[in-house]
């Protein structure tokens, strides 16, 4: 797995590649909480490049959000695979996170 950051207008964008599986999900979830800073607004994360995601997975995005949800920050995540986008359905996570098709929606959705 590969997790890349860039700061966007206050928005934490996260591009992530790989598999979010029980041996990744720990670098996921701490990657991403030592990057957020009190300035970031809204964290959006970009699943394009996921190519699988496990129930340690999506319990890594739930801390994620929730330890950003607790701090007033929004999040959001944009561009999941036919199977990535599968599995938060099934799993009923795409009621608990928000889901966009594109970075364009995530930034209009998360900034307003």
């Amino acid at each position: 797995m590969e997790i890349k950051t860039e700061q966007e207008n206050g928005t934490l964008v996260v591009q992530v590649d790989g598999r979010i599986d029980g041996a990744t999900a720990p670098e996921f979830e701490s990657t991403i909480k030592n990057v957020i800073s009190d300035g970031d607004r809204a964290v959006i994360v970009n699943f394009e490049g996921v190519s699988y995601i496990s129930s340690a997975g999506l319990r890594a995005v739930l801390l994620v959000a929730k330890q950003l949800s607790q701090s007033n920050t929004k999040f959001a995540l944009f561009a999941l695979g036919e199977l990535t986008r599968e599995v938060f359905e099934i799993s009923g996570f795409d009621r608990i996170i928000h889901i966009h098709e594109s970075k364009a929606d995530a930034l209009a959705a998360t900034t307003n």
